[in-house]
């Protein structure tokens, strides 16, 4: 699947990008591993985190706006994970034309690049905030996830094929609450703020996440939002988990952020196959013949369903909890 393939990651220094990277150099053997990305420092740092695969491994000043820099970054590169974009809630509200020209823009650009490069495969990482968005980021997301799956159509004789990732927040990774639990654990607090203490999440981890992106080059034949099939926590059991005796203080939702996550729609429900450790979302375009994609087996589930974190039938209790967290990497 990945063994001699030349392979591009969009914001490859983030959380995802250091594991995929860890990963593929782990169970394949490239032919080489681009990282592009804007923030030099942190490639800097990558490099000497990684400088056992310094032959393999190169590293692309670029930021997904910038077209010219994509069609020079994509030469030569057989498959694509878009991860680049701009992703914190608050941020992308203040800075709205910002966030539209990196997850709108940026996808456009990435899509375009790749076709005439001839780019073999692309998935793209989503978010449940796309999904119903209640905030900007969320609905720039909803966007890019559009383009991609439409790109199928868009890239004509070129064979270039496209499909799509969607998961919530990973665990343990910057800028998600756990690192945010413990930091404020580490400098001696007793007492946790909890936006509402109604709330749940999914639960994934980088390593899952990537799996996932994994499938999805090796299977998907353009056009398919992937889901995997995950566990559920509520914020509560989480903050416990990480110190029992912890006080909680509800504080209020924050601008954007939604009380459940969502992954499939009711409205998605029509689209929506099960395939056991995971869904998939199929297209809905006058040119996808859906029989010839479900060879494996999928399932159709029922009308009117939907994969929300507070409806889910797999939950994490305050004791799985802990065991999870003493194995994930928490990045600050």
């Amino acid at each position: 699947m990945f063994n001699g393939k030349s392979i591009l990651i969009t914001g490859g220094t983030g959380s995802f990008g250091q594991k995929f990277t860890e990963r593929i150099f782990r169970d394949y053997k490239p032919k080489r591993v681009i990282i592009y990305s804007r923030d030099e420092y942190k490639q800097y740092v990558m490099s000497k985190k990684y400088s056992q695969y310094s032959d393999s491994l190169r590293y692309f000043i670029g930021d997904v706006r910038d077209s010219e820099r994509l069609y020079r970054a994509l030469d030569g590169v057989d498959i694509v994970i878009h991860a680049a974009a701009l992703k914190h809630v608050p941020a992308a509200e203040y800075n709205p034309i910002e966030a539209i020209k990196t997850n709108i823009d940026g996808a456009k650009n990435v899509i375009e690049a790749a076709i005439d490069r001839k780019v073999s495969k692309i998935v793209a990482l989503s978010t449940d905030k796309a999904v119903n968005p209640i905030n900007l980021y969320g609905a720039t997301k909803l966007v890019s996830d559009k383009l991609f799956v439409s790109a199928n159509a868009y890239a004509g004789s070129k064979k270039t094929t496209f499909s799509v990732v969607r998961y919530g927040n990973v665990a343990g990774s910057k800028g998600s609450v756990i690192p945010f639990f413990k930091s404020l654990l580490d400098d001696g607090e007793t007492t946790l703020p909890i936006t509402d203490l109604r709330m749940t999440r999914f639960w994934i981890t980088l390593d899952q996440g990537v799996d996932l992106v994994f499938r999805a080059i090796n299977e998907a034949k353009g056009g398919e939002i992937y889901i995997s099939k995950i566990p559920s926590v509520k914020i509560t059991d989480l903050a416990k988990a990480m110190k029992q005796d912890v006080k909680l203080e509800e504080v209020g939702i924050r601008p954007g952020e939604k009380l459940h996550e969502a992954m499939v729609t009711k409205e998605d429900s029509l689209l929506t196959y099960d395939f056991g450790d995971h869904y998939i979302i199929y297209p809905n375009f006058d040119w996808w013949v859906l029989e010839e994609h479900l060879k494996k087996g999928g399932k159709k589930v029922a009308e009117g369903f939907s994969y929300i974190s507070d409806e889910n039938d797999h939950w994490l209790d305050q004791k799985e909890i802990e065991k999870q967290l003493k194995n994930i990497d928490i990045v600050y």
